[in-house]
This record gives C-alpha cells, sequence and structure tokens, in this order.
C-alpha cells in the first residue's frame, strides 16, 4: 500500500511541475509576437507531452485537454476540437481491434500461432523462425502486447522442454534470445499493416487533418509499401538472434511431434474458430484490396469501384461491416453471436482517447501556425539531400521513441514534420511516413515498446542482451526503412522528392483558420 501511497504523491507532483511549466510558458513566453496562439498552443503541446510521458495521469485522461484548453485559450472553436476525438481512423482501430478479441475468445490466435510453429519449427533455427513467424504474423492484426503475452507460455514450455533434455547450462542463452524473438517480431510486424501498431493510425489521421486534399492511403498501398520492410528486418533479426544467442552445445532438433502434440490438444477446430477465420481472411482482403493498388508496373483495380461512390467507402467502414458480421453470425450457443456486447469492455478506450487527443492536438498545431513556427526553426536541413534529410529525422525519431509512448510521440511529431516539410518545400510522405515507421522500430530498452517491457519482466533477460541486440536492429531499421523510403516509397505513393505538391499548397480556410 505504501508504494501506491508513493505513487500517487508521485504522480501529483509531476502534475503540479506540469502545470508551472505551462502557467510559465503562458505568463511569460511570446514565441511569436502578435500571434499568442502560437504561444498557448506550445504550453498545451508541452504539459499534454509532460503528462504522457511521466503518466502522472492516465493517458487516455491527459487526452482530454485540447477539448478545454483550445476553447479557453481561444486556440479553436469546441465543436471544432471535438469533431477531432472521433472519425473514422478510430472506427477502424475499433473495428479491428473487434476481430482481434474475436481471435483471442475462441483461442484462434493460439492455434494458428501452433499451426506455424508445428510447421516450421524444429532445430533451434526454426525453432526461433516458427516464434518469429506467428509473433509478427498476429502482430499485423492484433495488438503486439496481447500477441506478445500469448506467445510466452509457450516459449516458456519450449525451453522447459529443451532445458530437460540438454540441461538449463547449455540452453540459458538460447531462452534469452527465443524472448528477444517475440518482442522484436511483435514490433516488426506491426508496421506492415495500418492496424498493426497505432502510430500508423496515427499517421493517417493527422495526415488526412493537415491535408484533406492529398490523395487518400488505403490499406492495400500501405501494405504494399511496408511489408518488403518487415521482411528485411525480420530477417534481419531473426539471423542477428540466432547467431548471438544459438545453444553454446550442439543439440539434437526438437522432437517434432512436440508442437504437434501441443497443437492436438487443443482439440479439433470448432465452429467458431472456423466462422472467425472466415471472418478474418475477409476482413484482410477487403482491406487490402478495397481501393486501387498501383504498384508501378501493375494497376489492380479495387472492388469498392463497382458501387456508384467508391470514396464513400474506406477502411474503417470495412471494419466495421466485419466487426458487425461478429455480432450477427451465431456461435454453436443459443442466440448468442460469435462476439457480444461484453466483448466491448475489452477493447483499451485510453488508447481511443490517446488517438483523439493528438489528432486534436494536431489540429491545433496547423490551426495556431506552431508546426509552421516549429518547422521555420528547423529550415536549415533544406540544406540536406532528400536521403540525409530522411535519415536523420528517421534515426532521431527511433532515438526517441526508446524512452517515450511511440503513439504519444508520433502526434507530437508528425505536425512538426508537417510545418518542416512547408518550410523547406519538399513532399511532407517523404518525411512523414519513414518517421512512422521509425516510431515503432525501438528495441533497446524495456520501456520502449510493450513486447521489450514483457519479456524483460519474466527476468529471464539481460539488459545488456536487449540493448545491444536491440540498437544493431534499430540501426539496420532506420537504413532499411530510408532505403525502401527512397526506392519502393516514392514509386507507391507517388513522390517527387524534388517536387513540392499541390495538394500540400492546398489547405482549406477551414484548416488554415
Amino acid at each position: 500500500m505504501a508504494s501506491l501511497e508513493q505513487k500517487a504523491a508521485i504522480n501529483m507532483k509531476l502534475i503540479a511541475v506540469g502545470l508551472l511549466v505551462f502557467f510559465g510558458i503562458i505568463f511569460f513566453v511570446d514565441l511569436q509576437p502578435g500571434k499568442p496562439e502560437v504561444t498557448y498552443t506550445a504550453a498545451i503541446a508541452l504539459l499534454m507531452a509532460f503528462w504522457w510521458v511521466t503518466e502522472a495521469l492516465p493517458i487516455g485522461v491527459t487526452s482530454f485537454l485540447p477539448i478545454i484548453l483550445f476553447p479557453v485559450l481561444g486556440v479553436l472553436d469546441g465543436k471544432a476540437i471535438s469533431n477531432a476525438y472521433i472519425n473514422y481512423v478510430i472506427f477502424l482501430f475499433i473495428g479491428g481491434f473487434i476481430m482481434a478479441l474475436a481471435m483471442e475468445k475462441w483461442d484462434l490466435h493460439k492455434r494458428i500461432a501452433l499451426k506455424i510453429l508445428a510447421v516450421v519449427g524444429g532445430s533451434p533455427f526454426r525453432i526461433l523462425l516458427g516464434f518469429m513467424l506467428a509473433s509478427s504474423f498476429l502482430s499485423m492484426w492484433m495488438s503486439n502486447t496481447a500477441t506478445a503475452m500469448m506467445m510466452l507460455p509457450i516459449a516458456f514450455s519450449v525451453t522447459t522442454a529443451l532445458e530437460e533434455v540438454h540441461g538449463k547450462v547449455n540452453m540459458s542463452s538460447f531462452a534469452a534470445g527465443l524472448l528477444l524473438c517475440i518482442a522484436h517480431a511483435c514490433s516488426i510486424g506491426g508496421i506492415a499493416t495500418l492496424v498493426g501498431t497505432p502510430p500508423n493510425l496515427s499517421f493517417l489521421r493527422i495526415f488526412e487533418i493537415i491535408y484533406p486534399n492529398a490523395p487518400e492511403i488505403s490499406f492495400g498501398q500501405w501494405i504494399s509499401f511496408a511489408f518488403p520492410i518487415t521482411v528485411m528486418i525480420f530477417i534481419f533479426s531473426l539471423v542477428l538472434l540466432y547467431i548471438t544467442f544459438k545453444p553454446k552445445a550442439n543439440i539434437e532438433k526438437l522432437d517434432a511431434y512436440f508442437f504437434k502434440n501441443k497443437y492436438a490438444e487443443l482439440g479439433k477446430i470448432t465452429t467458431e474458430q472456423k466462422r472467425v477465420f472466415v471472418l478474418f481472411v475477409a476482413l484482410a482482403v477487403l482491406w487490402v484490396f478495397r481501393a486501387d493498388l498501383n504498384l508501378g508496373f501493375v494497376n489492380i483495380p479495387g472492388w469498392s469501384s463497382v458501387f456508384k461512390n467508391p470514396k464513400y467507402l474506406n477502411d474503417g467502414t470495412v471494419a466495421m461491416f466485419i466487426a458487425l458480421l461478429l455480432f450477427i453470425i451465431p456461435s454453436s450457443k443459443k442466440n448468442e453471436g460469435l462476439v457480444t456486447w461484453s466483448i466491448m469492455l475489452k477493447i483499451p478506450w485510453h488508447i481511443v482517447f490517446l488517438f483523439g487527443g493528438g489528432f486534436a492536438l494536431a489540429k491545433g498545431f496547423i490551426d495556431s501556425g506552431l508546426s509552421n513556427y516549429v518547422g521555420g526553426l528547423l529550415s536549415d536541413t533544406k540544406e540536406l539531400s532528400p536521403v540525409m534529410l530522411v535519415g536523420t529525422l528517421t534515426a532521431l525519431m527511433s532515438t526517441l521513441t526508446e524512452f517515450t509512448s511511440n503513439t504519444a510521440t508520433t502526434e507530437m511529431i508528425l505536425p512538426i514534420m508537417s510545418g518542416l516539410a512547408s518550410e523547406i518545400r519538399v513532399n511532407p510522405l517523404l518525411i512523414m511516413i519513414p518517421v512512422t515507421l521509425a516510431a515503432s522500430m525501438a528495441f533497446m530498452l524495456p520501456i520502449a515498446t510493450p513486447p521489450n517491457a514483457i519479456v524483460f519482466g519474466t527476468g529471464k533477460l539481460k539488459m545488456m542482451q536487449l540493448v545491444k541486440t536491440g540498437f544493431i536492429v534499430n540501426v539496420f531499421s532506420v537504413l532499411i526503412i530510408v532505403l525502401m523510403t527512397m526506392l519502393w516509397g516514392t514509386i507507391i505513393f507517388n513522390i517527387d522528392p524534388a517536387v513540392f505538391p499541390k495538394w500540400a499548397e492546398q489547405i482549406p480556410e477551414t484548416v488554415k483558420h
């Protein structure tokens, strides 16, 4: 109880410090004479950032600040800022999470993971490969936290079986590598899809808020761009972890029937699992092929073109359609769908509000002029080549997110990147996309991501094991993201590094004011 009281006391002090900084900026700082809204927005942003990072208040509660402070300080109208909190990206997240919870409810995620391991697992290398495949695939569609928690007991059962045959001493290093492969794969898999990790969804909405005239970025476009990046970082991490943590002694591969027996323990595939799996596949296919996919060498028309107004349909529409079917299609229980309303209680509403707060803050950044002000401070970067510019910003983001919430950091940084793009006249996508991806590439510290914290919390990892391999994967990830953005991203998103697009100049009055 004492520790809880101490934590409460610390939080009260952090709340007070945040407020002191906030009022200090309001009363004693004038960033842009004649434009007090720039200073007010900066004060609100710093207060939110401080409370988000320290968690002095629950992050969902801190996210309510824009609704109160923007209208009070005369930066934005209360109605306008409230509208930022609910939009199709929020429904994309909610619909995707309902699917993830349905998979979890009927143990479909465990069946998928064990099936992959039963097919791939055996030798130490193949065991690592199997765990990384299962973790990264599930993290493309589910919370990386839930995936890590689900994979952990399976990993423990594997290491226990190996230790019984080969001894703890011979397997201690491999056991650490197995835990790290789960943590790495959860983050690596998450960047492949728009719903795989919260920063991707934050980017999608913030980009739309700032540039309403820009071409839509669809689920299919994103996965076409990000999936090859995922594959390359996946292979690098797998090889690195195997070389670093392979067993000290030559060991025979694990009995081929080990994972098959584990899979058999789940029993026959149930009616519910079959139905959820069909809906899961349908969701993925509908997302990927909704809009036209231009891969440079081939153009695949999207299914939405059969409708009278294809632009009316978005990825949030698809997510909620499948979520609705999960409630409608019956399970084997009488008069009950595959999911019921009680599943809504498990949705991480604090993340929903975090999204909303970030979107509101982004709107404040743009409308007040703060993003252009900060962009002006960084305008010296126009002397850098496009590759150096993208590389520097991506590396900075990867470093920063090691110490802070990747979602909150993304929502603070992206409006600044937008302002910078305007100042130096470069396509905003050229820097916003790699910075977004870099937010999820944090492998060094336990506090960097929930999967890192989960595997480190087992007590079977040393800090230096996490830091050494994490640093190497961080560096490789930044290099690959920069390279793929310049070579592949420019094709997928139609980016000319030498041209500032018209849609980036055409910001409607509703966004300007």
